[in-house]
């Protein structure tokens, strides 16, 4: 299959990409003695789990369907986590995973009494500190929902917690910003993190990032573990598939309204939802920093502020010709969604061996079955 013959939309994940942010991955565990487990949040794509199933210990989750296709899918560790969950929820999660983690100590007291015995139990903590660069995505913004704050902490508790964890990262790629945060969480939950077997210090440390001093992640990571007498474990999604995938599309149409546009057969609402959230535009390969040809890369939705990014080109873009949107991986397959019914992209990954596996494409039908199903009455 030459990936010329196939139709766009579709997602392209190199494995020999995925392979050398493993690497790293790997690295960082010898150095340090921290247990990685994959963030389903943010990439789900079961079908490539082959690939990162050696280097990975796991996975984490953020609601029951993820715990399920982790336990059912990739195996080792299966971490379950919920901002909210149900008494069904918990029943249902409780006998296939490994560790599951309360946001509350309001739920750990409803529903604790279903994971004693079962699974190793955990406790969200906020911390009041945080990496992130935009308030949508900062877990320790005002008014945080997200864990139990120090100063409203029960210390009683801890007495029967096995674990807890931490999320307070998004696309940190300073090392040094990151010990900062490791010190901060010493200083105000030391006391507590001395009876503890595990810690999780979450996701969003960018360890995969070029020129990212791993050794100096890890020294500081074995010094935390060891000071509190604790299994750490972090919780990479980005880290892990960062530059690993495209989305390739085809331009239809190109429109002027004092500037080009150049409209192509998907959408950033429907397709690559965070570039529209977060309002980060999007980088094309075939673009040049100081090219002539200035265009608006739009989607094909009705969304009148929908669009990828503005690039420029050494040469005029045509009708029918591909462009390949870079580092597609993360948060874009697992938000897909049918706005204004376009046609949902295919998945592929290109083998090592130079092979392009098809592991998922979607027709009519689904779009159709995900809105009603037969019979109406």
């Amino acid at each position: 299959m030459n990936s010329s013959s196939l139709k766009t939309p579709y997602f392209l994940i190199d494995e020999d990409k995925l392979i050398r942010n493993l690497e790293i991955a790997k690295r960082l565990k010898e150095l340090s003695g921290v247990k990685l487990v994959l963030a389903l949040k943010c990439f789900s794509t079961w079908g490539v789990f082959d690939i990162i199933k050696p280097y990975l210990d796991g996975t984490t989750s953020s609601g029951p369907y993820e715990v399920k296709l982790g336990h059912e899918t990739f195996g080792g560790e299966t971490h379950a986590y919920s901002v909210g969950y149900s008494e069904d929820d918990v029943r249902e999660v409780a006998d296939i995973c490994d560790k599951l983690i309360f946001n509350s100590q309001s739920q750990l007291k409803a529903h604790r009494h279903l994971v004693e015995g079962k699974a190793s139990l955990g406790l969200r903590l906020n911390p009041g500190v945080s990496y992130a660069g935009q308030d949508l995505a900062d877990p320790a913004r005002q008014f945080s929902r997200l864990g139990v704050h120090a100063d409203k902490i029960d210390p009683e508790v801890f007495a029967s917690l096995d674990g807890v964890m931490f999320h307070m990262n998004c696309e940190n790629k300073d090392v040094d910003a990151f010990i900062g945060l490791l010190d901060a969480i010493s200083a105000k939950f030391g006391t507590y993190l001395d009876s503890l077997e595990w810690v999780s210090l979450g996701g969003g440390v960018f360890f995969t990032w070029p020129g990212y001093d791993v050794e100096k992640l890890a020294a500081a990571l074995k010094v935390f573990s060891e000071r509190h007498g604790v299994q750490l474990y972090l919780e990479p999604g980005e880290a892990i598939i960062t530059q690993t995938t495209d989305l390739v599309v085809t331009v239809v149409d190109i429109v002027e309204n004092d500037m080009q546009t150049a409209i192509v057969d998907s959408a950033t609402e429907a397709h690559r939802l965070d570039t529209l959230i977060y309002n980060e535009p999007a980088s094309i390969e075939e673009a040049s920093e100081n090219g002539e040809h200035t265009y608006v890369i739009g989607s094909c939705s009705c969304l009148a502020g929908d669009q990828f990014c503005v690039a420029n080109f050494d040469e005029p873009l045509s009708i029918g010709q591909r462009l390949h949107i870079s580092d597609s991986a993360g948060y874009t397959m697992v938000k897909l969604n049918w706005f204004n019914g376009l046609r949902m992209p295919s998945i592929y990954c290109q083998r090592s061996s130079g092979e392009i596996q098809l592991l998922n494409e979607f027709d009519y039908q689904d779009f159709k079955r995900t809105l009603s199903q037969w019979p109406v009455r």
